[in-house]
């Protein structure tokens, strides 16, 4: 065992405030991966820095034309929210098939953004809808919020507090999970946010993370149906390759995943 401090403030100012004066710092939001991290001593903070106890990081409503979620909120609460399924219920399928229920008992949307797993769901749902990023500093929108592997446009001393999503249309989500870990071999989130205006989103399949199929945007604004995908390709060189599944056969999924979030979507 190594030592480390152990704070749990009960603001984001003072939280911020430990962020920005501690050494060796992280931040503990659900902890389904940081615990295992620290467990393989993959990583040793010398200050770990628990949100668990800001209440104002929790919770979901409806402003306006947009859903706000808190930061610390649970999957399995996004899942059986009320005012996120009646709103947006393809965003409440997707965090309803995260990891398993004690994942989603335990893990948290701000903690899944900020860590941007490469695989991980709610990525393709924050740029499929077109969300906005609120933080203790200010506001992203998500297109320039995930930037890699694991990396996003966060500030060390930055906090997500809040993730804004406008209302679709409609919208809808299919995903070819990993047996295993539930993890996204590949995951689709597609969603109409206007006449002229389609997101097709895609996790678990791509070099750099989660990323956007402009073809298959241009094909569902002429006309949002299955059948529009049929024969848009998404070049195999730009995705992974590893001993789940071939760059291949994650390509062909993206497009049969889509033509799925375009049923699910229709309904």
């Amino acid at each position: 065992m190594y030592d480390f401090t152990f704070h749990r403030p009960a603001d984001v100012k003072k939280a911020a405030a430990l962020l920005q004066s501690s050494e060796e710092v992280k931040l503990l939001a659900g902890g389904q991966t940081l615990i295992p991290t620290l467990k393989q001593r993959l990583a040793a903070p010398r200050n770990l820095v628990d949100l668990g106890a800001i209440e104002d990081l929790v919770g979901i409503e409806r402003k306006g034309r947009n859903v706000v979620i808190g930061a610390m909120t649970h999957h399995a609460t996004v899942a059986a929210s009320a005012v996120v399924m009646k709103a947006i219920p393809a965003l409440a399928e997707l965090a309803s098939h995260i990891g398993d229920p004690a994942v989603r008992n335990q893990g948290t949307i701000g903690g899944s953004i900020a860590n941007n797993d490469p695989a991980a769901d709610y990525p393709a749902a924050c740029i499929g809808l077109g969300a906005t990023i609120i933080t203790s500093k200010r506001k992203i929108e998500a297109d320039d919020f995930f930037t890699g592997l694991f990396e996003t446009a966060l500030e060390p001393d930055e906090i997500i507090t809040q993730v804004s999503f406008p209302l679709p249309i409609r919208a809808g989500y299919a995903k070819f999970p990993n047996p295993a870990s539930r993890y996204a071999l590949v995951g689709v989130f597609v969603a109409e946010r206007g006449k002229k205006e389609v997101r097709v989103a895609v996790t678990g399949a791509g070099e750099s993370g989660v990323f956007r199929v402009p073809a298959m945007e241009r094909a569902l604004v002429k006309r949002f149906a299955p059948k529009s995908l049929e024969g848009v390709k998404v070049d195999a060189n730009s995705l992974v390759s590893d001993l789940h599944a071939g760059a291949e056969y994650r390509a062909h999924l993206i497009g049969v995943m889509a033509q799925r979030a375009v049923e699910a979507a229709e309904k």
